[in-house]
């Protein structure tokens, strides 16, 4: 297993409260931090790859969980309004943070965005320096009202399982991974944070 997720939860809960609000959930096809069964009043999940979604849109379906919409579309199409609108470890992907920072502003008064942070050696290692420079100097921009800094690692029993991890990021990733060849128990720390616009 890479990241503790459940660690990850905690800190989302510890951090917001999404409870009775409608929250639009954009980068929703992942691993699912904000569990669909938070009671929100409506849960938006939003996220442009609709194969992604298929397993949370099941989820919902089988266990009969209400008030949740499943939504395949780039967050600049969206135009459902809420209460707060909510980026999970997506923001840094974005072409143009931002501007999906002004969509976010114009669906919602606040904005959570949890995401990597500058100078994370796990950033390093996927080789998303820039990205998340940007997203974090858009936040900056945008203004932060509050920010809790959190961090943990990302392990891996050997090379193959981190290799299996890095191959969507490019080749700079997979050569950046060279030095851990042979090895197993493989630890790189992760810097992430939550903030409140």
């Amino acid at each position: 297993m890479a990241a503790d997720y459940g660690v990850l939860r905690d800190n989302l809960r510890y951090f917001y409260d999404f409870t009775d609000k409608i929250v639009l959930y954009v980068g929703a096809g992942g691993r699912q931090l904000l569990d669909p069964q938070t009671r929100t009043r409506k849960l938006i999940a939003i996220d442009q790859d609709a194969e992604s979604l298929k397993e949370l849109h099941a989820r919902v379906r089988e266990e009969g969980i209400t008030g949740v919409d499943v939504v395949a579309s780039r967050f600049e199409n969206v135009t459902a309004r809420g209460d707060v609108v909510y980026f999970e470890f997506c923001l840094h992907e974005v072409a143009d943070p931002e501007r999906a920072l002004r969509q976010a502003q114009s669906l919602a008064p606040e904005i959570v965005v949890f995401d990597h942070l500058p100078g994370s050696e796990w950033v390093f290692h996927a080789a998303e320096e820039e990205k998340v420079a940007r997203s974090d100097a858009a936040m900056e921009r945008f203004g932060i009202r509050r920010r809790e800094k959190f961090s943990t690692e990302q392990r891996f029993q050997d090379y193959t399982e981190l290799l299996e991890k890095l191959r969507t990021q490019g080749e700079l990733a997979i050569e950046r991974a060279q030095p851990f060849t042979g090895q197993t128990r493989i630890v790189i720390p992760m810097l992430y944070g939550l903030s409140l616009l």
